[in-house]
Formats: C-alpha cells, sequence, structure tokens
C-alpha cells in the first residue's frame, strides 16, 4: 500500500508545532511521545501502521477549533479520529500529521424524547447512545458489530449500519444534524434536532465523508420507541447459493423484517468453536428477525416459514423465549472475534442486489478458489452488505498482497452486478484505488470540487479515498 511522502519542512518544524498546540490545549490533551503515539499508529485495519506527528484528545467543539486553526496556519495535516474502529484505515496516520481524537467528548447533551432526538458528543460510544435512552423506552437504531466500542463520530464519518439496518435504515437515516469544524477552525452547525432543515442538504454530504470536511463534534440522532416484541428464527440451508436466494425471496415476498443476517459454514465453524451457540451442521445458515405485537410476529414468522420451505431447509428454529433469542444471536454477534482463530483475515466491504446474492455467492466461492485461499461469509444479507472475510497469513511473505488482490476482485465483481464499493466500513485507503471502478471522471471530479470548496488545501484526512495521484494533483493545485 503506497503512502504520500512526509513533508520535511513540517517534521523540520516539529517542536513548534507541538508548542502551537499546547498553547491552545490543556496540558494532558497533548500527547508526542512516540511510545504513547504508538497506540494511534493504526485503526483495525492492522496491516498498515505510522507514527502520527501527534496526538490531541480535545474535550470541546471551542478546543477542536483552536486545534483546526492552529494546523491550518501552520500548514499541518489533521487525522480525525473515532474509536480507531475502522476497517479500511480511515484513520491511518501519516507522519507529519496531527491526529484529533474525539474519544473524551462523550457527553449527553440533550435528550428530548417529546421529539424524538439525543444531542450528544460525538466521541460517544455507539451502544452508550441507547444505554442513555432505554430506561426510558427508547433505543438508538444503527447497530455495528462494533457498537460497544465504535464512536459516533466515525459512525457518521463511514455512514455505519449495522444488522437492524434492514428495517431501520444506516446512520445517515437517523442523522438529524451535526456541529462541525472545518480546517480554518470555523463551527458549523448543519441540520439540527427536527427534521428537513432548510436550505442545501449539506448534512447528506457530511455523512459519508470520511473525515474529508471537517471534524464532527456534536449530533443530533433519531431516537425511536422500543419495539413491543421481537423474536428470531435460525434457518440452515443446504448451500450458499440456496441461502442467498431464500433471502431474494423473502424480500420479492414483501416482507420487512428488522434483520436477515447469512453465516457460511467456515463462519459457522469458527462461532462453534468460539461461542458454542448450537448452530446446525449446515453449508449456511439465516438469522431472520422480526419485531412488533406478538399477533404480528406470529403472523410475519408464518409468511417467512412459508417461503423458507420452499427452499427445503436442513434446519429450521424459532426461538420460543429471550434465552433461545440470544443463543440464536450469540454465533453472529462473536463472528468477528471468532474468525481470528483462523488466522489473519481481512474484513470486506461492499453492497450488491439481493437479487444477485446467489450469483455473487458462488463467484466468490470460484474466485477464492483460483487465489487459493479461504474466505468465510457473514454479512447483513437483507440489503446486500456483503462482509466476505478473507483468511491469510501475515507472517508469509506475498500473502497479504494476495488476499489484497482477491478483495479487490470481489469488489469489482459487487460493481458489476450493480452494487458499490462500500456499504458502511468507507473507502478509507482500502479501497481509494478502486473509485475509478465505479465512478466515471466526472462523477470522480463532482466530488473532489465537494472536498476543494471545504479543504482548498487538502490537509484533512489525507491520503485517503480518492487515488494518491488525484491528491498529490489537487495539493498542486
Amino acid at each position: 500500500m503506497e503512502m504520500p511522502q512526509p513533508d520535511p519542512a513540517i517534521l523540520a518544524r516539529r517542536g513548534r508545532i507541538l508548542a502551537r498546540l499546547a498553547s491552545v490545549l490543556p496540558a494532558d490533551a497533548v500527547i508526542s511521545d512516540p511510545a504513547e503515539t504508538r497506540a494511534y499508529e493504526c485503526d483495525a485495519l492492522t496491516a498498515y501502521r505510522c507514527l502520527p506527528l501527534a496526538v490531541v484528545l480535545p474535550r470541546t467543539t471551542d478546543e477542536v477549533a483552536a486545534v483546526m486553526r492552529a494546523c491550518h496556519e501552520e500548514g499541518v495535516k489533521v487525522i480525525p479520529r473515532g474509536a480507531g474502529t475502522s476497517l479500511a484505515g480511515g484513520s491511518l496516520p501519516t507522519p507529519d500529521a496531527v491526529v484529533i481524537g474525539v474519544a473524551r467528548m462523550n457527553a449527553v447533551i440533550e435528550t428530548d424524547y417529546a421529539n424524538r432526538f439525543i444531542h450528544v458528543q460525538t466521541g460517544r460510544t455507539n451502544l452508550s447512545v441507547t444505554g442513555a435512552v432505554e430506561a426510558e423506552g427508547f433505543f438508538y437504531a444503527p447497530d455495528p458489530s462494533s457498537q460497544l466500542a465504535c464512536a459516533i463520530a466515525g459512525n457518521i464519518g463511514m455512514n455505519s449500519g449495522g444488522a437492524h439496518c434492514l428495517k431501520y435504515g444506516v446512520t445517515t437515516n437517523n442523522l438529524l444534524g451535526v456541529t462541525i469544524v472545518t480546517m480554518t477552525g470555523e463551527v458549523l452547525r448543519i441540520g439540527g434536532p427536527y427534521m428537513d432543515a432548510g436550505g442545501l442538504d449539506l448534512l447528506g454530504v457530511i455523512c459519508g465523508s470520511e473525515g474529508q470536511l471537517g471534524v464532527v463534534t456534536e449530533a443530533w440522532l433519531r431516537i425511536l420507541p422500543k419495539p413491543e416484541g421481537a423474536r428470531p428464527v435460525l434457518m440452515g440451508f443446504a448451500s450458499n447459493e440456496v441461502a442467498g436466494a431464500c433471502v431474494a425471496s423473502i424480500i420479492k415476498g414483501g416482507l420487512l423484517p428488522v434483520a436477515i443476517e447469512f453465516m457460511d459454514r467456515p463462519c459457522i465453524e469458527a462461532t462453534e468453536a468460539f461461542a458454542k451457540a448450537g448452530y446446525p451442521d449446515c453449508e449456511a445458515l439465516l438469522i431472520v428477525e422480526v419485531e412488533g405485537s406478538p399477533a404480528e410476529i406470529d403472523e410475519q414468522l408464518a409468511r417467512i416459514k412459508e417461503i423458507a420451505l420452499r427452499h427445503e431447509p436442513v434446519a429450521y428454529r424459532e426461538a420460543a423465549d429471550e434465552d433461545q433469542a440470544k443463543r440464536i444471536w450469540l454465533g453472529r454477534k462473536s463472528a468477528f472475534g471468532a474468525m481470528g482463530q483462523m488466522g489473519d483475515y481481512i474484513c470486506l466491504d461492499g453492497t450488491i442486489p439481493v437479487s444477485e446474492l446467489a450469483f455473487v455467492l458462488r463467484r466468490i466461492g470460484e474466485l477464492t478458489e483460483s487465489y487459493g485461499l479461504r474466505v468465510a461469509n457473514v454479512f447483513h444479507a437483507g440489503d446486500g452488505n456483503m462482509h466476505p472475510l478473507i483468511i491469510f497469513n501475515a507472517n508469509q511473505p506475498g500473502e497479504l498482497e494476495k488476499a489484497e488482490a482477491l478483495g479487490a476482485d470481489i469488489l469489482k465483481l459487487c460493481v458489476e452486478v450493480g452494487g458499490c464499493l462500500t456499504g458502511e466500513h468507507g473507502v478509507g485507503v482500502e479501497k481509494r484505488d478502486l473509485m475509478s471502478v465505479q465512478f466515471s471522471d466526472e462523477d470522480m471530479e463532482a466530488q473532489l470540487r465537494v472536498k476543494d470548496v471545504f479543504d482548498p488545501g487538502w490537509l484533512l484526512n489525507p491520503a485517503k479515498v480518492f487515488p494518491l495521484y488525484v491528491t498529490a494533483s489537487r495539493r498542486a493545485a
């Protein structure tokens, strides 16, 4: 993975830059010792690492603005960082950049149950947003697998989703407004606690912008009343293709479960060894969850069972109580941790039309065989958000490069069938060189012009999203 060369003039002024940062922040908010900045050298894409120039941990929007003004005046690049759970290298530093971490910005500013929103600082973790409102019978819908650790800032940057996004949507569908600090230190409020703010839809530009436009410090999030009840069903199938066809049939049947999750045999076996959820011996399984009143749940599951039986499942298990429901979800929730037993892995993220699931799963199997690697599939099948996990040995020379090449072919396949390069992980450094596979030169230019408006010096989150030759030419201009 090629990274841009650091600016020697910035490195030469390191002492002056650190003094500027120390002058606008409390003493404990600036980290410059390489032994301590090592904790920020990578995110969850651990194959690539780089020590930053420094790390700052502000507590307020005003402190973020002061840091941004100082960095802008010094010409220093800035890396916005949430909790560092990005799987696409979204917060990978460069040696001449300052990382702005929002972990200390975790307060709940306001909660309004009558109008169904919560106003938080964006360092707050995803799961703790629900934790702040669940006593009043509410929840925050987006639920990434990393929700225990991931920050709202990163969720907004990558437009994250989760298992329940089929019904409730991803971050952009649950985001009402943000406070964002631009590279010059200007503080902007975009949107707010109510839907459909006037003017241009800049909120839609900010959500999913991967730290290219500013640092999001506060967010207004939609909260929802908890459903009356929910019940999952587990289905086992003889092949990936049949499971994929069943998903397409459920969606085609006009049903909208709260979640449809897919796991194939390698993932089932790994999670069974790790979590012992009691999953059936099969090639692929689906977890389908519906919610509502008891009568609504019974009616939906009856229709789903009728559709599933047409695909001849080898196992069908409906949760009878809360304990059984938890066991059905146990393996799925443990999947990414469990896969570490199989070796090093790259977790991909691409989307496809649900109607193409069976075909894409078959092609992934063929591609995997041609590369001589293993792939485990676990993903949000209901909305076609694929997460193939490519298993490799990081200690064997050439294995990482081979895994990345397979990943590129899988992502190209997603685009070929009408999908896109990312559903929730973002582009980061992982997919930046594939942007031309999905976007024409005209499409790319439109995105670049938005970046030019917000960050004309191209100092924000360098070497991400766009191919390096584009970044270099833009900065030179």
